[in-house]
C-alpha cells in the first residue's frame, strides 16, 4: 500500500517548448524544477505517475550530514543550510526540524569505526560526536536497552516525506515551472548529436537540455538512448504507527542494530530496520552484477538476493520499445512493492521491547519502497559526455531525501551552465567507466 502524500495540482497541457525538460517529480527532479525556474528558465517536469509517488515518499525522512560518506559531505552539508531555510523559500511547511540524530551501539568494533569516520571528517567542522554510556540513558530515557555508546549530531534532523516533495513542486510552479503527471517520457531525438526533444505519451516538447531524474528508472531510460549507467534496486520496508507519547527529549530519530525510528509530525512514529534490503535477480542486475560486488561485500549480511516478479515487470527488465509505443513506464504508473512483514514485524517487536511505554503501540500502516543504487553509492549528478544536453540525478541510494534539496540545486547549476553549489567532480557520471570510481563505502 503506498504511503499517504500530498496531491500537486497537475498542467494537463502539455508545452510545446521549454529550456530544459525534466524526466521524474521525486524530490530530486521538482527540486531541480524549483530552482531551474528560480533562474529563470523555462521549465517541465514530466512524471509517469504522480509527484512524490514512489522513493521520496516512502523513505524514513531523515536529513542528515553524520553518516555520510565523505565525497557527500559538501553535499549533505550544503543540503542541510538549504533544508533549514526551505519552508521560507516555498512559503509553506516541508515538516523539516532540527532534531538531532543519533546511531546506537552495544559492539565496541562499531565505536572505532566512528571514531575513525569522526577523524577523517574533522576538515568539515561537523558537531558529532561519541556519547558515553550515561549520556545515552540521559538522551533516551524511556529506553531499557543499555547502549555502549551512541553517534550523536545536534545539526541533523527531520522532515516529512508525504509534505516536503508536494511543497517543492508547488513551488516550483508557482514560479512558472510547468508540472505534468500521469504522462511517461518515453525518449529523446537528437539533431547533429544533440538532444533536440524530448517525447512523451503525449507528444512532443522540444528542447536542448533533458535531466533525468527518475530514480531506479533512469538507468533503463538511459540504456533507451544509447547511453549505460550502473545502476541497482534495492527494495526496502518501512511502517507508520498510531499516534503514540514521545519517547526521547533531545533527539528525533534513533539508529539500533535491531530498528530506526524517527518521530512524526502526526505523533506516530517511522519505523524500519538499518541495513536491511533485499535485491532481485534481474536482466539488469545481472548485466551490472561485476559492478556492484564491493558494494554487497561491504553491506554484508544486511541483503538478501532473490528471484521474482522484477524480472519480468518493473525498472530492471531489459525491455525495448519505440517512442510511439506504450512503454514499461506506462505499464507501471507507480511502483508499489509490498514491504518485507517478517522485516517490519521484527523491528516492530524490537522496538516495543525497547520502549515498555510503547508496548501496545500498534502499526498504522506499512509499504515497501526500491531504492536506486550505484556501486559506489555516491549519486550521480552530471552532464553526460559524449550525449550533449543529457544530464542526470540519479543513484542516491538511500540517501536522496536528505541531500534532495542541495542535489536538485547542484543538477540546476549543471544545466544552466551556472557557478556549482559545491564541487561536482565526485558526482561525475564518467567514474564509472575511467576508473576513478569511489570507493564503496557504508558508514552507518
Amino acid at each position: 500500500m503506498s504511503p499517504p502524500v500530498d496531491a500537486v495540482a497537475s498542467d494537463e497541457k502539455l508545452p510545446s517548448h521549454a529550456d530544459v525538460v525534466i524526466v521524474g517529480a521525486g524530490i530530486i527532479g521538482v527540486s531541480a524544477a524549483f530552482y531551474l525556474a528560480r533562474k529563470g528558465k523555462s521549465v517541465v517536469v514530466v512524471e509517469k505517475g504522480r509527484v512524490g509517488g514512489e522513493q521520496s515518499s516512502r523513505n524514513w525522512g531523515w536529513v542528515r550530514q553524520q553518516g555520510r560518506a565523505l565525497p557527500e559531505m559538501p553535499l549533505a552539508m550544503a543540503s542541510q543550510d538549504l533544508w533549514s531555510n526551505l519552508n521560507a523559500d516555498l512559503g509553506e511547511d516541508t515538516g523539516y526540524r532540527r532534531t538531532g540524530m543519533t546511531v546506537v551501539t552495544k559492539d565496541p568494533a562499531v565505536v572505532a569505526q566512528w571514531e575513525d569516520m569522526l577523524e577523517k571528517k574533522r576538515a568539515f567542522q561537523t558537531r558529532g560526536r561519541i556519547l558515553s554510556a550515561a549520556e545515552m540513558r540521559k538522551l533516551l530515557p524511556g529506553t531499557t536497552d543499555n547502549w555502549l555508546a551512541g553517534l550523536h549530531s545536534p545539526l541533523d534532523g527531520l522532515a516529512e516525506p508525504s509534505m516536503a516533495t508536494p511543497a517543492m513542486a508547488r513551488g516550483a510552479r508557482r514560479l512558472g515551472a510547468i508540472i505534468v503527471q500521469n504522462c511517461a517520457v518515453r525518449g529523446w531525438e537528437t539533431a547533429g548529436g544533440a538532444v533536440s526533444a524530448v517525447i512523451t505519451e503525449r507528444g512532443a516538447i522540444k528542447t536542448d537540455a533533458v535531466l533525468c531524474a527518475g530514480g531506479a528508472w533512469t538507468s533503463m531510460l538511459l540504456r533507451h538512448q544509447g547511453i549505460s549507467l550502473p545502476q541497482a534496486g534495492v527494495f526496502s520496508s518501512v511502517c507508520r504507527t498510531e499516534a503514540a507519547p514521545d519517547i526521547s527529549t533531545e533527539t528525533g530519530g534513533v539508529g539500533s542494530p535491531g530498528f530506526s525510528v524517527r518521530r512524526r509530525a502526526d505523533g506516530g512514529y517511522t519505523v524500519a530496520m538499518r541495513g536491511t534490503g533485499r535485491v532481485d535477480v534481474t536482466p539488469q542486475g545481472i548485466r551490472y552484477a561485476a559492478d556492484f560486488l564491493p558494494l554487497l561485500f561491504t553491506m554484508g549480511r544486511g541483503l538478501t538476493i532473490r528471484a521474482g516478479r522484477s524480472f519480468f515487470a518493473g525498472p530492471e527488465t531489459m525491455s525495448r520499445w519505440r517512442n510511439d509505443a506504450i512503454t514499461p513506464f506506462e505499464r507501471m504508473r507507480v511502483l508499489d512493492p509490498a514491504p518485507e512483514t517478517k522485516i517490519l514485524d521484527k523491528a516492530m517487536s524490537q522496538f516495543r521491547a525497547a520502549y515498555p511505554a510503547l508496548k501496545d503501540v500498534r502499526v498504522a500502516q506499512s509499504w515497501g519502497g526500491l531504492i536506486d543504487s550505484v556501486p559506489d553509492a555516491v549519486p550521480v549528478i552530471s552532464a553526460i559526455e559524449g550525449a550533449p544536453g543529457v544530464y542526470v540525478a540519479t543513484g542516491f541510494s538511500g540517501h536522496g531525501f536528505g541531500l534532495g534539496p542541495a542535489g536538485g540545486r547542484l543538477a540546476a547549476d549543471l544545466v544552466a551552465g551556472d557557478m556549482p553549489l559545491v564541487d561536482p567532480s565526485p558526482f561525475r557520471y564518467q567514474r564509472f567507466f575511467d576508473g576513478t570510481r569511489h570507493e564503496a563505502t557504508v558508514w552507518v
